[in-house]
C-alpha cells in the first residue's frame, strides 16, 4: 500500500471517530446505579396533578419497571424550591433519581439562565452522592419549546440520561390534558411510555 493511501485511510478513520464521539458529551455518570432505590423528584407533573389515583406517570412507570418509585413531587415547585429541598431526596439514599423541573419557572417568568443554573446544581449535587440521574425535559413555552437546547446541553455536560420534552404532543390536545398545563390519565400514560422507552435500556 502506498504511503499516501495509508495516510488517507488514517485521516478518514480519525474523522469517523471524531464524528461519532465529538457531540456525545460526558459519559453516563454513576451507571449502573449503586442500589435499587428510585426517587422521582419534581413538581406537579411528578406529583401527578390532574390524574386519578394510581394513574400518575410515576405510578405507571413503577408498574412498567416492576419497581417501587418514591414520589417526591410537590405541585408548584420551581427549580429553586426543588434545590432547596434536595436534602429530602438525599435522605432516602437513592441509587437513581428521575428529575423533572422547569415548567413553573417558565410560568413565573424566571430567567432561563437561572432555571438551568438551578437544574445544574440539582443534577450535580445528586451525582456527587453517587446517584444515577435521569433528566426529563419539559416544554418552555406553550407553542414553542424554548428549553430544548438548554436541556440537551445540560444532559450532555453532566452525563445524565435524558428524556426529551415529556409534554410533546400533549399540549393543546384535550384528549390528553386535564387543564392547560397538566395532563389527564391518558396524558400521564403517554409520559410514562416515553420515559420507559428511554430508561428501559438502563434497567438494573
Amino acid at each position: 500500500m502506498k504511503k499516501e493511501h495509508l495516510l488517507i485511510i488514517v485521516a478518514l478513520s480519525v474523522a469517523v471517530v471524531f464524528y461519532f464521539f465529538s457531540g456525545m458529551g460526558a459519559p453516563i455518570k454513576n451507571y449502573p446505579p449503586k442500589n435499587n432505590i428510585v426517587v422521582a423528584f419534581g413538581d406537579s407533573l411528578v406529583e401527578g396533578y390532574g390524574s386519578t389515583a394510581g394513574h400518575d406517570f410515576v405510578s405507571l412507570l413503577s408498574q412498567k419497571l416492576n419497581r417501587q418509585i418514591i414520589n417526591l413531587g410537590v405541585s408548584g415547585n420551581t427549580t429553586a424550591e426543588g434545590l432547596a429541598r434536595i436534602d429530602t431526596v438525599l435522605a432516602r439514599d437513592p441509587g437513581t433519581v428521575v428529575v423533572l423541573f422547569g415548567g413553573n419557572d417558565y410560568l413565573r417568568n424566571i430567567p432561563e439562565a437561572e432555571t438551568f443554573d438551578n437544574l445544574r446544581q440539582i443534577v450535580s449535587t445528586l451525582q456527587s452522592k453517587g446517584i444515577f440521574v435521569v433528566l426529563l425535559g419539559v416544554q418552555g413555552g406553550i407553542f414553542n419549546d424554548h428549553f430544548q437546547a438548554s436541556f440537551e446541553k445540560l444532559a450532555k455536560e453532566t452525563g445524565a440520561v435524558y428524556v426529551p420534552n415529556v409534554l410533546l404532543g400533549l399540549f393543546g390536545n384535550p384528549k390528553y390534558m386535564f387543564d392547560a398545563v397538566h395532563p389527564n390519565d391518558l396524558g400521564y400514560a403517554k409520559i410514562a411510555d416515553k420515559v420507559y422507552g428511554v430508561i428501559r435500556n438502563y434497567i438494573w
